[in-house]
């Protein structure tokens, strides 16, 4: 009988169904078994198929785990940038003087004086230096126990509350004495010579300190602690012969004394005063930064014998030969 509407029987089955009755017309079970194979066969035969095309979409992960070679890294220098400042921001391996070493012909025989727009190469990726792991924290060690104060010592026999008077006492003068150096210095008073110190803070580089840092081979001033943004003085009554941009120094003012001596103030991050003004002791010429040849804020000071670099004097030196005391 014909099949009706649209969905008609495969004729496959038709054969299937016929063989079969063949095979058990014929003894079946001695048939069956190359069915059952064939059948086999036929699920098996589309793996390699699939096998194969997977290889293709594998390669281009492969392709993409292998890095492209890159060229080193161009890097410009802006206000403010010093060598060592930018070997540590990109981690590179050697430091200040390795990104000296690759940019010599561009720097020029001076490290130190840098200026905004250099181009420099910080060289391949596989010359930073490689992240370190955190150093282990030695485990605390144990706290002794106290003990009992032997019989018929002094610590025996005076009661409790005098012991920690007296080291109360004690801490109470202690604080005392640096609160007076503390105000001392951070009152800032001009000495009878009309000196002063530039800014209250102490002093974290010390004057000829040596080092390859330095392009004279040792420091040239003394550098003062000085937070960015903090009050530079006039450290004594003079004019101003220079105020603006000085290269490794940044932002510096300079100023002629009645001795004929010249102080010098450098990494400043404002201007207060300009060429030709004159100032007093004690007096405001601007506020502290890290601007230049900086690594961090503070004020770099020097006292010369001219108005320029390289005719350096001990500035502390000179500082307490007017009555400063630092």
């Amino acid at each position: 009988m014909p099949a009706k509407g649209k969905h008609r029987r495969p004729k496959s089955r038709a054969r299937a169904r016929g063989l079969v009755a063949a095979v058990a017309g014929t003894g079946g079970a001695a048939l069956a078994l190359p069915l059952i194979g064939a059948g086999g066969a036929h699920a098996a035969a589309p793996a390699p198929a699939a096998a194969t095309t997977a290889l293709p979409a594998a390669a281009p992960q492969a392709a993409a785990a292998v890095p492209a070679s890159a060229s080193p890294a161009v890097y410009t220098v802006r206000t403010g940038d010093c060598l060592s400042a930018i070997a540590a921001d990109h981690d590179l391996r050697g430091g200040w003087q390795r990104l000296y070493a690759d940019n010599r012909e561009a720097v020029g025989g001076d490290p130190s004086l840098i200026h905004p727009g250099l181009r420099l190469t910080l060289g391949a990726p596989g010359d930073r230096a490689p992240a370190q792991a955190p150093a282990e924290r030695p485990a605390p060690a144990p706290k002794p126990k106290k003990k009992a104060p032997a019989a018929g010592s002094p610590l025996a026999a005076a009661p409790a509350p005098a012991r920690k008077s007296a080291a109360a006492a004690a801490s109470t003068a202690g604080a005392s004495t640096a609160g007076a150096t503390a105000a001392a210095a951070a009152s800032g008073a001009v000495t009878a010579a009309g000196f002063t110190a530039p800014v209250s803070g102490g002093i974290s580089t010390q004057y000829k300190t040596a080092g390859a840092m330095w392009s004279s081979g040792y420091h040239t001033g003394v550098d003062f602690i000085a937070s960015s943004g903090t009050t530079v003085k006039a450290v004594g009554a003079g004019t101003v012969v220079s105020a603006g941009w000085a290269g490794a120094y940044g932002n510096e003012v300079v100023i002629r004394h009645a001795d004929g001596r010249y102080s010098q103030y450098g990494h400043l991050s404002q201007l207060s005063v300009s060429v030709g003004q004159s100032v007093s002791g004690g007096q405001t010429i601007g506020l502290s930064g890290s601007t230049g040849n900086s690594t961090g804020p503070h004020l770099h000071f020097e006292i010369r014998t001219g108005p320029s670099y390289g005719s350096d004097i001990d500035p502390i030196a000179y500082l307490r030969s007017k009555g400063v005391t630092i």
